[in-house]
Parts: C-alpha cells; sequence; structure tokens
C-alpha cells in the first residue's frame, strides 16, 4: 500500500535540514515502504527546497556497488537531487555544522556536455554526451537518526546526499577507460581507503546511462552542464572536526576539502 502522508514525511525531512535535529526512520512507523514510497516523498522535499530558491544542478547515484545494494535488499541503484547550495571547489572548507552526522566517499564525477535525455540511451550515448569527469567526494549525511536506514528512508532523504567537493580540472574521455581510474584516500595524510572506477555497476558510464534512462521515465532529461556522481568507490569514511581529506584519482588529479568547526 502506498505511503499514506508523503507531504507530511517530507515536511519532517524538511524540518530535520532546517534544525539538524534528525527524525526517526519513516519505515519504523511503516515497515512496507519501499523504494516508490521514498521517491513519492523525495517528490515532495524536492518542490519545497526549490521553492526556497534552490537550484538542481545534478544527480547523486547511489546504492551502486553490489555489497550496498545487498545490504539494503535491492538490485538497482538510487538516485537524488544535487543542489546548487551544497556544491564545493576543491579546496574548500565544508562547515562541520552544516549536517548532522556527516561521512565522505570519493566518487567520479561527470560533466554533461550535451543533453541526454532517456529512455534507451546507451553507454556510447551516455559518453558521447559527456564533456568530461572530474574528481570529486561526496559528503554524505542522514535527517534519519543514527543511519537507521532502509530503502525508502534514504530516497526520500534525498539518497541521503549532503554535499559534494568537485575539483576543477575536467578531463575528457578520450582514450580514458573510467572502469579503470585508481584512487587513494587519505585523511589528515593517513590512508584511509582506496578504490576504482569499475567499483560503480563495473562502469561509470553505466551509471549515467541508468540514470539516464531512470529520469527518463519520469520526463526529465540530463542538461548540459548537470553533473553525476556515480557513486561511491569505497566504504564511507567518517568526519570530524580539522580532518583534512585529499582524495588522488589515477589521469584525474587530486580533490581535497577541510572540515571546519570547533574541535
Amino acid at each position: 500500500m502506498p505511503i499514506a502522508d508523503p507531504a507530511a514525511a517530507a515536511a519532517a525531512l524538511y524540518e530535520a535540514r532546517r534544525t539538524g535535529i534528525p527524525i526517526e526512520p519513516l519505515t519504523d512507523a511503516d515497515p512496507g515502504l519501499g523504494m516508490a514510497d521514498g521517491y513519492a516523498v523525495q517528490q515532495h522535499l524536492v518542490r519545497m527546497l526549490l521553492a526556497d530558491g534552490e537550484k538542481i544542478v545534478g544527480y547523486k547515484v547511489g546504492l551502486t556497488s553490489r555489497p550496498m545494494q545487498k545490504m539494503v535488499g535491492v538490485d538497482s541503484p538510487d538516485y537524488g537531487p544535487l543542489l546548487a547550495s551544497t556544491v564545493y571547489a576543491s579546496g574548500s572548507e565544508v562547515p562541520l555544522a552544516r549536517f548532522i552526522q556527516p561521512r565522505i566517499e570519493a566518487e567520479i564525477v561527470f560533466v554533461l556536455g550535451d543533453r541526454l535525455a532517456g529512455p534507451g540511451v546507451s553507454v556510447a550515448d551516455a559518453s558521447r554526451a559527456a564533456a568530461g569527469v572530474a574528481a570529486a567526494m561526496e559528503i554524505i549525511d542522514s535527517r534519519i537518526a543514527g543511519w537507521r536506514i532502509k530503502l525508502a528512508d534514504t530516497v526520500a532523504d534525498l539518497a541521503s546526499n549532503g554535499a559534494v567537493v568537485i575539483s576543477s580540472r575536467i578531463v575528457p574521455l578520450a582514450g580514458l577507460d573510467t572502469r579503470l581510474i585508481g584512487m587513494m584516500l587519505t585523511r589528515n595524510g593517513e590512508l584511509a581507503d582506496t578504490g576504482a572506477g569499475a567499483a560503480g555497476l563495473g562502469d561509470p558510464l553505466t551509471v549515467v546511462a541508468w540514470l539516464a534512462n531512470t529520469l527518463g521515465q519520469h520526463g526529465i532529461a540530463l542538461e548540459p552542464g548537470h553533473l553525476v556522481m556515480t557513486g561511491s568507490m569505497h566504504g564511507a569514511v567518517p568526519m570530524a572536526a580539522g580532518d583534512v581529506f585529499r582524495a588522488e584519482f589515477d589521469r584525474l588529479g587530486p580533490v581535497t576539502v577541510r572540515v571546519a568547526g570547533a574541535q
């Protein structure tokens, strides 16, 4: 049975974003909620944020690795919008107070050069539409208390997106196999994790094609300039005030961020 009041659930998440006080999982009250219910809530929440003056500048795709899909019991990714106010340039200081319970992930981000509209988008189509790729990090956050999320909870909560940090260096795809891009993440100069592009559905370009086709089912297209975050290359790493994260990518170069706030 569909969620009874998606607008009320969206209002609760909106208030959690505003106050920094997380809410209990939506699935506590209704364990039967699924992906479609999560997107129904997400749509209401996005409308509220856009009414505040926010702008969608792209999308994040989550649950792109098999272990993460298995953990939440699904066989496909999820997505949420990237909001203009949450995009930071490499080297920025990001205030810890902006988040509730943040973690960081290194990812490959695509920058669209041409419009990409599903259905029927292939990996080759996605490659032709991309202006290039860049090094990036996503700060994931949850407005659900204690990260006690099930699928409907994270989808409703904009796929648990908090912010993104992106390098200004856009690398063309010509001669570049994004599956083979290796990455090393350090936290305060110490190795935190490593990963490779193939972590995302076996090929980050497959993630872009999946997103275009999924959005196309709802009459939405990826537009020139849109960003597409293609999913974590490793396990999420907790953040604390004073931390400095640096992700070094083969061919793409580094991306860095400092976490500002009282220690």
